[in-house]
């Protein structure tokens, strides 16, 4: 063969390079790579999404911002203290669950189009779509939370309780989003072509107007109080409150925590399984 064949040669086939870094596809260390090779995927797919973007990150600032105008300082002087100390927690709250919806909303035109399918060929673990999509949720809630702490810190919002308060204020939207989203994929995954997803945003939106976050729980009728005191968002909201504002912290915590876990323990292992049954369905 001469040296003017040799090119043509190998831009005529398709030599792929043996892998040097082998990994066991049930291997923990796989799990943890390929999950993060999935986060990342996401994350750039919902950062080039107008819709998630402004789901997820403009639409809850805009409603804290909102709720300020149109409200005023009504609530607050009804109160004795300031609105946006339940504002803040409510809609970081709110951020997190309609943000999940439009993830959920997605994974079902992952499924529809093939791309599960098509991932679920490849030697990855099994695991790693799943866990992947919860590191991108967690990432999403974070980064969502933080900017409406930021716009929250215009209208006024203070931590006055010291950092370690503020770390947890932090990681509750996080938790609380995380067993909400377990929900939402779960549910995902197994309507076919049933609205079941977009149903939960009525739900959500029941939710955003009865806890205690929108106004306190001594505002509702009689009756009412001990379900909206009750309800996952209120108790979520309460525990965030303590955190930036001072008071009774372990109760909503725990109960936060109760209402997260609680979740997950009841969707996971659905989740995974109408997860596996949507990546090999053909």
């Amino acid at each position: 063969m001469t040296d003017l064949q040799q090119p043509r040669r190998a831009l005529s086939t398709l030599d792929f390079p043996e892998p040097n870094q082998p990994l066991p596809e049930s291997s923990m260390r796989a799990l943890w790579t390929h999950s993060a090779i999935q986060c990342k995927r996401l994350l750039t797919r919902w950062s080039r999404d107008p819709t998630t973007m402004i789901q997820a990150v403009l639409y809850p600032a805009l409603m804290l911002l909102m709720f300020r105008v149109v409200l005023g300082d009504s609530i607050s002087m009804a109160t004795g203290q300031s609105a946006v100390y339940g504002q803040v927690p409510l809609i970081a709250l709110i951020g997190a669950m309609f943000g999940s919806i439009v993830s959920a909303v997605g994974l079902k035109q992952e499924r529809i189009n093939g791309l599960l399918s098509r991932f679920w060929t490849l030697p990855t673990h099994r695991g790693a779509g799943l866990l992947g999509r919860m590191m991108a949720e967690a990432v999403r809630v974070f980064i969502t939370t933080l900017v409406i702490i930021a716009m929250g810190f215009v209208l006024g919002f203070r931590f006055n309780e010291g950092l370690l308060a503020a770390v947890g204020l932090v990681l509750i939207p996080i938790v609380f989003g995380l067993g909400f989203a377990v929900l939402v994929t779960f549910l995902a995954t197994v309507a076919g072509d049933a609205p079941l997803v977009e149903l939960v945003s009525i739900l959500c939106t029941l939710l955003l107007f009865f806890n205690s976050g929108f106004v306190p729980v001594s505002a509702y009728p009689p009756w009412l109080q001990p379900v909206v005191a009750a309800q996952p968002m209120s108790c979520a909201v309460d525990a965030m409150k303590a955190l930036a504002l001072g008071g009774p912290t372990l109760s909503p915590i725990l109960q936060t925590l109760a209402w997260s876990f609680g979740l997950v323990a009841v969707f996971v292992v659905p989740a995974v399984k109408g997860y596996r049954r949507a990546s090999a369905s053909a």
